[in-house]
């Protein structure tokens, strides 16, 4: 008996001088930096935002492009389409620029065993903004697809009939309102995270 409670001592002792993140899958997402957490949501609010956008204009330009042929008269108002588009881009860089001004760093951030209140905070605060980073990035990407696929239709179906050129403008505006609710919930979400202040 006093045998096996040496050996579990001695497992315990060896499992506590291991790198936590060798010990717990959860202790690894502890470990990254929280300041690249932040970093990582502003990449991907702004790079999943930008694609979206890219993906729409691709989707409307080339059927602007292609009715504009049958009907040259489509090719100046359609551009309405490629707005809305180029605005979801705009979403993603205002949110970078508000993401981007919320971090505050420090002048080093290690983790122990036993977690500081301020690197506590700091740790939130980083998940805060990939988070962040997520729910605007993929709200603009599916945006963008939106908007773009609506506008392609919009463009051909007004070189058939220029009727319905107001009607499909109104579907337009409430795709492209996506990606506006996308930024509003991440302005609410980025009031979350609060860095501290750097430490001397």
């Amino acid at each position: 008996m006093p045998e096996l409670m040496e050996m579990g001592y001695k497992e315990h002792v060896h499992a506590a001088a291991m790198p936590c993140y060798q010990t717990s899958w959860l202790c690894v997402f502890e470990a990254v930096s929280p300041y690249m957490w932040s970093y990582m949501g502003i990449a991907f609010a702004l790079g999943i935002s930008v694609i979206g956008a890219a993906w729409g204009i691709f989707l409307t330009g080339s059927s602007i492009v292609g009715g504009g042929i049958k009907a040259p008269r489509i090719s100046s108002k359609n551009l309405v389409s490629i707005i809305f588009c180029e605005a979801v881009a705009i979403y993603g860089v205002i949110m970078a620029i508000i993401m981007a001004n919320k971090i505050e760093g420090s002048l080093i951030f290690e983790v122990s065993g036993k977690l500081e209140p301020w690197q506590a905070q700091t740790m939130v605060s980083g998940w805060c903004l990939f988070a962040v980073g997520l729910s605007v990035g993929f709200s603009n990407l599916f945006c963008g697809v939106c908007v773009g696929v609506s506008g392609s239709g919009c463009a051909l179906a007004d070189a058939q009939r220029p009727e319905m050129f107001v009607k499909m403008l109104i579907v337009e505006i409430f795709g492209s309102a996506l990606g506006l609710f996308g930024v509003i919930v991440g302005i609410i979400q980025a009031n979350g995270a609060t860095f501290p202040k750097h430490l001397g």
